[in-house]
Formats: C-alpha cells, sequence, structure tokens
C-alpha cells in the first residue's frame, strides 16, 4: 500500500543536520537540562506528562535553530538557551494540543499521552507548559523577544482553529492551506529562527532574513509531511501513515487530487473525506488517486519551492558554519521523502 517517494535523479549523500547539532551541542545540552527542571513539578501527573512527549526522541530540530542564528550573529549569553527551550515548551504544548484535537493515537513510535492520561490531562500540561515557557521569556528580559514569541502562540492558536473550521472541507483552496500550515507550523519555525539574532542585537535586516527563512523552512517541513503521510513511513513521520487520512483532513495532496479527479474520483473523496469512509481499501485508493494526478509530486515540489525562498533569505548573510548548517537544514527537511 502506498508509494515509495524518491525523486532525486541520480546519487547524492543524504542531506545531514550532523554539522547543525555539533554546533549547538554544548548549548542543548543546557537546554536538555532546563527542559528537565522546567518541567518538574510537586503535581506529580505534570512531569508524568510532560515527560512522556519531551523524552521521545524528537530531533529538537527548533530550539537548535535558535541557538544556532544567536552564534551566527555572536551572541554571549544565557538567553539564548531560555528563549530554546521556550521554543521547544511552546512546541511540545502544540503536540498535546493537537493530539487531542485530532484524537490521535499514536505520536513519536508512542501512544500519545491522551491514550495513557486522557484528553484533560493531555491539554492542562500543554498549558503549563505555555506557561512555564512565558515565564522563560520574561527572564531573558528581551521585550521585543518576547513580542516574537508571544505573537506566534497566538498565530498558532489561530491557525489551529482555523484548520478546525475547515476541517473535512473539500474546498478548500490551495491559499487556504498555505494559510493555516502558516500559521500552524511555519510560524513557530519563524519565530525561533529569528529571536536569536534579536537578542544578539543584529541588524533588522538580518533579523529579517532569519525571519523569512524559518517562515519558508517551515512551510516546506509540512508540505513534506502531508506527502509523507501518504507515501511515507511511521519511522518518517513519527505517526501512523495515513494518519491524515483516516482523520479526514484536508491536506494539499487530497486538495490537488480532488480538483483535478473526475466527477467519480470526486464522489469517492467525498465519501471518505466527508463521510468518514476512510479504512485501509480507500486510503490504497486515495494514494493511488494522488499519484495518477501528480497530487503527492506536486506538493513535494511546492516543499521544494519554499526551500529555495528560505535558501535565498540565507544568500546575503556572510558565511559562517551556522549559516552552512542552516542550509543544510533546509536540503534534511526535503530529503525525507527520499
Amino acid at each position: 500500500m502506498g508509494v515509495v517517494l524518491n525523486i532525486e535523479n541520480g546519487k547524492r549523500e543524504p542531506a545531514s543536520i550532523k554539522d547543525l547539532i555539533d554546533l549547538t551541542a554544548a548549548d542543548m545540552g543546557r537546554v536538555n537540562e532546563l527542559i528537565l527542571s522546567k518541567a518538574g513539578s510537586d503535581v506529580e501527573m505534570i512531569p508524568e506528562v510532560a515527560n512522556h512527549l519531551i523524552s521521545s526522541g524528537g530531533k529538537r530540530l527548533r530550539p537548535m535553530l535558535t541557538l544556532a542564528a544567536a552564534q551566527m550573529f555572536g551572541y554571549v549569553g544565557e538567553g539564548h538557551v531560555k528563549l530554546a527551550t521556550s521554543v521547544e515548551f511552546m512546541h511540545t504544548a502544540t503536540l498535546l494540543h493537537d493530539d487531542v484535537v485530532d484524537e490521535s493515537g499514536m505520536r513519536r513510535g508512542k501512544k500519545t499521552a491522551r491514550m495513557i492520561w486522557g484528553n484533560q490531562a493531555s491539554v492542562l500540561v500543554g498549558d503549563f507548559l505555555l506557561g512555564q515557557a512565558f515565564r522563560m521569556m520574561v527572564d531573558v528580559g528581551s521585550l521585543e523577544a518576547l513580542d516574537i514569541l508571544s505573537s506566534a502562540a497566538s498565530i498558532i492558536a489561530e491557525g489551529e482553529v482555523m484548520q478546525l473550521a475547515a476541517a473535512k472541507n473539500l474546498e478548500t483552496t490551495e491559499d487556504e492551506h498555505f494559510a493555516v500550515i502558516k500559521a500552524k507550523t511555519a510560524a513557530l519555525f519563524s519565530a525561533a529562527a529569528e529571536v536569536g539574532p534579536v537578542i544578539a542585537q543584529a541588524t533588522r535586516n538580518d533579523r529579517a532574513a532569519l525571519r523569512s527563512y524559518g517562515m519558508n523552512l517551515g512551510l516546506a517541513f509540512q508540505l513534506i509531511d502531508d506527502a509523507l503521510d501518504y507515501g511515507g513511513t511511521s519511522k518518517d513521520l513519527g505517526k501512523n501513515v495515513g494518519d491524515d487520512f483516516r482523520e479526514g483532513k484536508v491536506t494539499l495532496p487530497v486538495i490537488l487530487a480532488y480538483r483535478r479527479g473526475s466527477k467519480a474520483e470526486r464522489t469517492f473523496w467525498k465519501r471518505a473525506i466527508e463521510d468518514n469512509v476512510t479504512d485501509d481499501a480507500g486510503l490504497e485508493k486515495a494514494t493511488g488517486l494522488m499519484t495518477r494526478h501528480g497530487a503527492i509530486a506536486d506538493t513535494i515540489g511546492r516543499a521544494r519551492h519554499f526551500g529555495e525562498i528560505a535558501r535565498d533569505a540565507l544568500a546575503p548573510l556572510e558565511a559562517t558554519p551556522q549559516k552552512s548548517a542552516l542550509i543544510d537544514v533546509i536540503d534534511f527537511c526535503i530529503s525525507r521523502v527520499n
């Protein structure tokens, strides 16, 4: 079932974020210590639920972006560690909330927190982590960094509501879908990349470059996730392949296949998405229709486009090891479909 996504011609070295990991290793050690400290509470269930997800093997890409971007402009201090931890807590909180909204059963190869402790605990612990994130932002003492991250938190919530309002709506346009993922996913990537140069007191142009880089990287990242749901593996996604289909999510491959399909095919999509007829046979047919109409390949093409915008955003900046590592992240995100 599904298709094998391999869109490269010829052989290339596999994309890697090893340089980013190496450059940020010492700072990430401090971030990880702060995560464990700030996820603690006298209320026993809070660290249990938080650590279930925090310790489940995510790459922690977003906080590494914050650290590398701060290093890139010569930042010296502790603020970038606190902001990176805040970014990770914001991300973790949104995952806890997302799993409740989406009724998801698996996250990063494990049962979701909601499956173990229930929806109420997941939502409330997510709220606790958001509170801790804002406390750390205040500790840093940068009103501008606080403004950027708090605005991102608001935008992410708006994106969640936008997605909920558009749920199962097959008339969703490509532009409307981009608006949702720009808010839900890309806003945090953008904020994570921008706060580094902000506390390093970089120029307005440098900050704008990192903001644009993060936004377009986030769009590319989410579009690759959209594609992988119909042709990837659970290891690539950190959840079950086909979950978007089973949950009736209208992602870009669905939008493109629906719009390009025949009347009979659109009837299939309506039955699957709107009436929730989403068994394995339906998933196999959905993937076949997407392949026939180039919907998965074009979703990957859109992701590559945003990846190139992210690359161009960094182009004018001075060559540094951090800049090179941030460019590698673009290739790594796209290469997940190989």
